[in-house]
């Protein structure tokens, strides 16, 4: 299992619950949703690279929009590791929570 900051793993549940509308922008926006705090368009890019460079996600090109002036946006996937890695993380909190007493 890779070990992840709790970022690099919020922004990885957010690509797995978005499904195949995750992109920079939206990933921003959901993450403000969920957490209540504002994060940079840039922060939430240097998050995408490190967990595409770790082979947790991965991304391709979608088609343009008249929205975005003609442009395309990189939209972000996870990968069966990206999937694996979550499911290992959440096995462990679990077993950890489970061993808390009065939390149940």
């Amino acid at each position: 299992m890779q070990q992840l900051g709790y970022l690099e793993e919020t922004v990885l549940l957010l690509i797995m619950k978005m499904e195949k509308d995750a992109y920079g922008f939206s990933v921003s926006e959901e993450y403000k949703i969920h957490t209540n705090k504002s994060i940079s368009i840039s922060a939430i890019h240097t998050v995408l690279s490190r967990l595409e460079k770790k082979g947790l996600i991965q991304s391709e090109m979608g088609g343009a929009t008249d929205e975005r002036g003609g442009r395309r946006k990189r939209i972000f996937v996870p990968t069966n590791d990206g999937k694996e890695t979550i499911q290992a993380i959440k096995k462990s909190r679990q077993s950890l929570w489970a061993q808390i007493p009065d939390l149940v």
